[in-house]
């Protein structure tokens, strides 16, 4: 019986296994993940996509015994003679299908906590310096041989004035070198340094934890656009006030007694959640199509050859709502079957197109034109 790729990227642990055991509460090193797992791209394509402005990348250098880092688009890369250098690329999944593909492979975790794959290639001494992570993530080798050190270390202070978050105080606990196709996963806040021993490439596979001041803000003006507070102050029983700088206290308790009659519901909660991690990234541009095919030759060319989700597209759905790159919209039931498969495989084949109603396929055309969807290849 075949193993699931679950199986074999956890180590022969089963997803359940390892959110019982693992998640957010300790790491896991597992050898061969990935067997045989070779670098999705060379050296020279990731210094292209680093130089280029659509694409969140920084250099970091650690030279003199001084940290320097530079935000892209980086124009200019280090000679490869020189040490002690790391090139990080953000969201390589937004831009290429083969590093969408590989990010894809950790969906035993749900989209809303998937956040992206950063690809890090540095020579030799080349790191980050010791730091931790706010989030959960997986470290997958994927070209060379890198040097972990990890501590469960309680003391996560920093070097101030420093242009990287670095601990001021790592005393190491475990030590392993990763070869291609090794991965290692670390909770949130586990302290962590990675040195590069020669040529290197790291693949980090990260996921979302806003926080909740972060959520909180955000919830705030979500529901600025929804408030209903009729009315407007008044004091038909206003005295004489003795010291006129003084605000009062039956203005204080008027105000917040009409104040506290704003209230949320749950699917207020469910619409602001759905909208908030579908929002894409300030980077994220969407490129339409520069010759759109008409609503009909568009329905034509769906119904032969099925549709896809960009891979900028971030697509979730909860109950009735479906959101779709910080847009929501209610979808009925004969809608709703359509487009959950939508959002569950990213594609849906002609013969699932066939059977979606006149309204989805009328949606999928705006989505086309915007540059969120786009037809299977042929």
């Amino acid at each position: 019986m075949k193993k699931s790729p679950a199986l074999t990227l956890l180590g022969g642990i089963s997803p359940e296994e390892f959110f019982a055991e693992y998640w957010q509460k300790k790491p896991l090193l597992i050898r061969q993940a990935i067997p045989g797992f070779k670098a999705l791209f060379s050296p020279e394509e990731l210094f292209e996509m680093a130089g280029q402005d659509d694409v969140e990348s920084r250099l970091i250098c650690f030279f003199n015994q001084h940290w320097e880092m530079k935000n892209g688009p980086i124009d200019k890369i280090p000679v490869k003679e020189k040490k002690d250098w790391t090139l990080l690329v953000q969201g390589v999944n937004l831009h290429q299908a083969k590093a969408d593909e590989l990010l894809r492979q950790f969906r035993f975790a749900p989209d809303a906590r998937l956040d992206d794959l950063m690809i890090s290639y540095a020579r030799e001494g080349g790191g980050v310096g010791p730091h931790f992570d706010s989030y959960d993530v997986f470290l997958l080798q994927a070209h060379g041989q890198r040097r972990w050190q990890i501590s469960a270390q309680k003391d996560l202070s920093l070097i101030e004035g420093m242009p990287l978050k670095i601990l001021r105080s790592f005393k190491s606990e475990q030590e392993f070198i990763l070869e291609p196709g090794d991965m290692l996963y670390l909770p949130p806040h586990y302290a962590h340094d990675g040195v590069a021993l020669g040529e290197c490439m790291t693949y980090s596979i990260g996921f979302r934890s806003p926080s909740y001041q972060e959520l909180g803000e955000s919830f705030l003006q979500f529901m600025a656009d929804t408030i209903e507070l009729p009315g407007r102050y008044a004091d038909p029983d206003l005295q004489m006030s003795k010291a006129p700088a003084e605000l009062s206290e039956v203005m204080l308790d008027k105000v917040a007694g009409e104040l506290a009659k704003i209230t949320f519901s749950k699917e207020d909660m469910a619409i602001f959640l759905g909208e908030y991690l579908t929002e894409p990234k300030a980077s994220v541009f969407f490129e339409s199509p520069e010759k759109p095919l008409s609503p009909k030759k568009f329905s034509q060319a769906a119904l032969k050859y099925g549709v896809s989700l960009s891979l900028k597209t971030q697509m979730l759905y909860q109950g009735k709502h479906v959101f779709i790159n910080g847009e929501s919209f209610s979808a009925g039931k004969v809608d709703k079957p359509a487009l959950t498969k939508l959002a569950n495989q990213r594609s849906l084949s002609a013969d699932d197109i066939a059977s979606a109603s006149d309204d989805v396929l009328e949606a999928f055309c705006i989505w086309y034109e915007d540059g969120w969807l786009e037809l299977a290849k042929k």
